[in-house]
């Protein structure tokens, strides 16, 4: 096995020593599985910290650590993808994607290799058993989209599951083919339909630095992801007019038959208003959904890269 890490970071300079030790604590363990010497990817993603600088003393004390700068920030997506690229040019039989921040715990590593080196999967991924610690609205929220995703796409997500896996060098090939811009990894990684297996961890809180979600860029990203997988959105705004047409009809036969039979009597305006309101609520509605989409559309048919490569080594 030549496993190769791939670690993409922003502003990571609090968190990297600490990474860099126990990624190092963890090679003796990794050792049985690795016919080669592990190798690093780091994806510095337009940080304004001293991420770089440290970069670049990790590759000049062990040539082993490479790393790849971007011109600006591009996202993590785009630093996920960028880094398997990188792992697959180096060789890679296998490859290892996870976070900086140390809330994907390196101690696993040896673990996944271990089921790895068993055969029968392609991928050994990581999910959080609990989120203690976490903000109630958020976990409620997180819980609510990986069952949501379950339901209305064909990449079938864990509850809890994190980029944080273990992957064949054919899965990440097939990961990495696919072009589109508007990238939702952990559905990717379901999407290529290679079997995957589990292991379950507690989770862990970051312990150094701070992080670059907030609760409205992961809100922004889940939309992401639900747009990438599932015209669902489309499917209900569409169910929603068929169901409005009717009962507009029911309502012109009900005013139409007392019309003839009792006299027009005048109809007050709070409710015609409150009618009004909620149909244009609605348009308003299905125009923004369609919208998304077809912004989504438009990112994809410009053809810009993805990310650009201001300094590697």
């Amino acid at each position: 096995m030549h496993l190769v890490i791939v670690v993409p970071c922003h502003n990571e300079a609090e968190s990297l020593p600490h990474f860099h030790e126990r990624l190092t604590a963890v090679e003796a363990d990794l050792a049985p599985y690795a016919s080669e010497p592990v190798e690093y990817v780091l994806v510095d993603d337009g940080s304004t910290d001293g991420t770089l600088a440290l970069m670049r003393q990790l590759n000049q004390a062990d040539q082993r650590w490479h790393y790849l700068s971007f011109s600006r920030n591009f996202g993590k997506e785009a630093g996920l993808l960028a880094g398997m690229r990188r792992a697959l040019d180096l060789g890679a039989t296998h490859v290892a994607v996870m976070d900086a921040d140390l809330q994907d715990p390196p101690e696993l590593l040896p673990q996944m290799c271990e089921r790895m080196s068993q055969g029968g999967c392609d991928a050994v991924a990581a999910y959080r058993q609990t989120r203690e610690g976490e903000p109630p609205i958020r976990s409620w929220f997180a819980h609510r989209f990986y069952g949501f995703m379950g339901k209305v796409s064909d990449a079938n997500m864990k509850d809890g599951a994190r980029d944080f896996r273990v992957m064949t060098r054919r899965m990440v090939t097939d990961v990495c083919s696919m072009p589109e811009v508007g990238r939702f990894s952990k559905g990717l990684f379901m999407w290529v339909g290679y079997d995957t297996e589990w292991i379950g961890y507690k989770n862990i809180e970051r312990e150094h630095g701070t992080t670059s979600w907030s609760f409205f860029g992961l809100v922004r990203y889940a939309i992401d992801g639900i747009i990438a997988f599932s015209t669902w959105p489309l499917e209900v705004i569409s169910l929603i007019g068929v169901f409005m047409s009717i009962l507009a009809l029911l309502f012109l036969l009900f005013i139409f038959v007392r019309a003839l039979f009792f006299g027009d009597p005048v109809a007050g305006w709070p409710s015609l208003v409150c009618v009004i309101t909620f149909l244009g609520g609605i348009q308003i509605l299905g125009i923004g959904t369609i919208g998304i989409y077809i912004s989504k559309i438009y990112a994809e048919v410009k053809h810009r890269p993805l990310y650009i490569i201001a300094e590697e080594a």
